[in-house]
């Protein structure tokens, strides 16, 4: 049996895992036993893939970095955030929309989480956006769509997946992801003004600059955090997993001892909430694991590179169909999977046209971030959903013209590479060889 009916079967039986609701972790993992029996090669092989794939040091800040979202969540963080972002942009038309983006700018610049973002800042403010008057499929839309920065604004989960994985540098990868962060934020922020325009959404009141300053103290110490570990990891004086372990105790002492928002019977919780979602994901990306092993050992991504570049070896064009293929892998699979499985590829591609590791994360990253408020996998909109109180196909109406926007900022940054990197190559300049 040739390579090409083995990677057909590998396909075939996901797929008819999937549609009979079989956990992605668990279709993976199957169907990729089901090939290597085929192919008679030793199941310690399968083991010996899924090991390698979770034994890498710079993966230990994943575990670190969702407890620190677990601390920014509980902690009363978003009362903060929220409080910060009125002060200074309630009183634009449609105000609660923009102090929506904003929030989560800031919460994903925290935490690196987008579900989490997506349920504690949803859990607030959608109720209060309803209240005030704003459609609910805009209201969960913008509150899911916003929740994606947190993927790409540092420090980001993926990043630190995608650079441990490629053997692109973290660092670079996380200054690099503020300026398509910040782009994006505009750009939501942009599309709510025309809404709040053409719908006649409300204003909030405008505050002084006393409370202003007021609403900026009480945040400034959680503001601090990500200097941390941008500063850190930018001048090379720890490693993003370093960086992550002094922002988790730092963040514990501003909830403990600053604003006294945990107690020591909290401790426990927080950790057991931790650890049951980084075994999830760890276990996802073992799986993953073990099926990118395959399709790298079936010759898989030279064939489909050679694919794409007998339908054209230009920069553009083969942006543009990796762009296509991440958004229709993003539907169904989470982007950690899918970075994990597909990376051999990417790489290939990446190497014949000659695109930077960096630049080429932001942009898979970014797509990949898509697939989170997308059915049917769109775990973002999900959450925001059940919050709204509306059917995911009603809030997905409201989602499309947003992610439309994302994608004109990501075919920027496809068409002008340096908007995107202007500031890693100034900061960390060894993360672009000449």
């Amino acid at each position: 049996m040739d390579n090409g009916q083995l990677l057909l079967i590998l396909l075939v039986s996901f797929a008819i895992m999937v549609m009979i609701k079989i956990p992605i972790a668990y279709a993976l993992g199957l169907s990729s036993m089901i090939v290597i029996i085929k192919m008679g090669l030793p199941l310690t092989s399968a083991i010996n893939s899924m090991y390698s794939s979770v034994n890498n040091f710079s993966l230990l800040a994943v575990p670190l970095f969702m407890l620190l979202a677990q601390l920014m969540d509980k902690g009363g963080i978003t009362d903060r955030l929220f409080a910060i972002c009125d002060a200074f942009v309630g009183h634009i038309r449609g105000g609660l929309g923009h102090v929506n983006v904003l929030i989560s700018l800031l919460f994903g610049h925290l935490s690196g989480s987008a579900q989490a973002d997506a349920a504690g800042i949803g859990a607030m403010i959608i109720p209060a956006m309803k209240r005030a008057g704003y459609d609910s499929g805009f209201s969960v839309a913008i509150t899911a769509c916003s929740s994606t920065l947190g993927v790409i604004i540092p420090p980001s989960v993926l990043l630190v997946v995608y650079g441990a994985m490629s053997g692109a540098s973290i660092g670079a990868l996380f200054i690099a992801g503020f300026v398509p962060g910040f782009l994006i934020a505009f750009a939501q922020c942009m599309y709510t003004y025309y809404m709040a325009i053409k719908h006649n959404y409300p204003r909030g009141e405008r505050y002084t600059w006393k409370e202003r300053g007021k609403a900026l103290r009480a945040a400034l110490p959680v503001i601090f955090l990500p200097m941390i570990i941008l500063g850190g990891t930018s001048s090379g004086l720890f490693t993003a997993t370093e960086s992550a372990s002094i922002s988790c105790f730092y963040a514990l002492i501003l909830m403990f001892c600053v604003y006294r928002t945990y107690k020591i019977k909290d401790v426990p919780k927080i950790l057991l909430k931790t650890a049951m979602d980084f075994s999830l994901s760890m276990f996802a990306v073992a799986a993953a694991g073990v099926t990118g092993w395959l399709i790298a050992y079936l010759n898989a991504p030279q064939m489909i590179a050679d694919a794409i570049l007998g339908i054209t070896d230009s920069y553009l064009g083969v942006y543009l169909l990796l762009i296509l293929f991440l958004l229709f892998i993003g539907t169904f699979l989470s982007p950690i999977t899918a970075i994990i499985i597909f990376l051999p590829i990417i790489k290939q591609l990446a190497a014949v046209v000659g695109i930077n590791d960096v630049h080429m994360g932001l942009i898979v990253v970014l797509t990949l971030s898509l697939g989170m408020v997308t059915p049917p996998y769109g775990t973002c909109l999900m959450i925001t959903s059940q919050i709204g109180e509306i059917t995911i196909p009603q809030a997905f109406k409201s989602v499309a013209p947003i992610i439309g926007v994302t994608l004109i900022v990501i075919f920027l940054g496809v068409l002008f590479p340096n908007l995107f990197l202007f500031l890693p190559k100034m900061l960390v300049p060894t993360a672009f060889p000449a």
